[in-house]
């Protein structure tokens, strides 16, 4: 049997610090060996009894509850929204439509009913001038025709943009020439005041009157859209619906005074 002595020990472990040192199996270790071991507090332990490295088991604190809140909901920003409750709507109901913006208010509504008169109007001036321009009619009637229309499709420009509406003039003529000479047309024109429409007075007559009245029917529908309480609140173009029942009484007038003959 080999012995291992305390000069192969110094050697093979001059370089390391082990806590045991196996003696190999068929060797022994001599006195003074043993002795070195012993003196650097190194375990001595034989060959197939190696001691299992020690685990110890370690208590892990459990991990606090962490109550990770819900995200919250980004509001909803409405697409639609009535005008008379203040409700919300994400797609347009059928019986409702713009009043303005995505304001939303019932197809019957006051200002509804008023703007499908404007509309209504705008298309019997178009048509008007259709019937005269197809006869070979008066160029400065049509030209006249032709100003009441931009007149009103910048008026239901502002009222659906809730813009304010105001005209300088009106088929040439100022608010108070307006007002003067449909009070006055026996002075300006040389026509009886109230002159009633009568076939033999012709087709472009009857038209004019037509349109004059559908203006007043227009200016109905207007006091009527725009009544809050004791106020209107869009007097702006209720007077110029009212100005232009008095234009077109004095378009009648000049037909009748013969200035529309060309």
């Amino acid at each position: 049997m080999k012995c291992i002595t305390e000069d192969a020990l110094r050697c093979e472990l001059r370089a390391t610090d082990p806590e045991c040192y196996v003696v190999p199996e068929g060797k022994i270790l001599t006195p003074a060996a043993r002795e070195y071991l012993q003196s650097r507090k190194i375990k001595i332990v034989k060959a197939g009894q190696q001691p299992q490295p020690r685990i110890v088991a370690t208590e892990v604190p459990p991990m606090p509850e962490v109550t990770i809140p819900a995200p919250t909901p980004a509001p909803i920003k409405p697409k639609f929204v009535d005008y008379e409750t203040g409700a919300f709507y994400m797609e347009k109901p059928e019986h409702m439509t713009h009043l303005v913006g995505n304001v939303l208010v019932v197809k019957n509504h006051p200002r509804i009913v008023f703007r499908g008169k404007l509309d209504s109007l705008q298309s019997a001036v178009v048509l008007a001038q259709v019937d005269i321009h197809e006869r070979g009619g008066s160029k400065a009637l049509l030209d006249d025709l032709g100003d009441i229309l931009n007149i009103l499709r910048e008026m239901m420009r502002c009222d659906v943009l809730d813009e304010p509406f105001r005209v300088e003039k009106m088929i040439g003529l100022t608010h108070a020439e307006l007002r003067e000479q449909s009070h006055d047309p026996q002075r300006f024109f040389g026509v009886k005041a109230m002159v009633l429409p009568d076939y033999t007075m012709g087709r472009d007559f009857a038209l004019l009157n037509q349109l004059r009245t559908t203006v007043r029917e227009t200016e109905v529908a207007a006091a009527e859209a725009f009544h809050n309480g004791a106020k209107y609140t869009r007097g702006d173009i209720i007077e110029e619906l009212n100005r232009m029942s008095s234009a077109l009484h004095i378009m009648m007038c000049r037909y009748l005074a013969g200035q529309y003959q060309d």
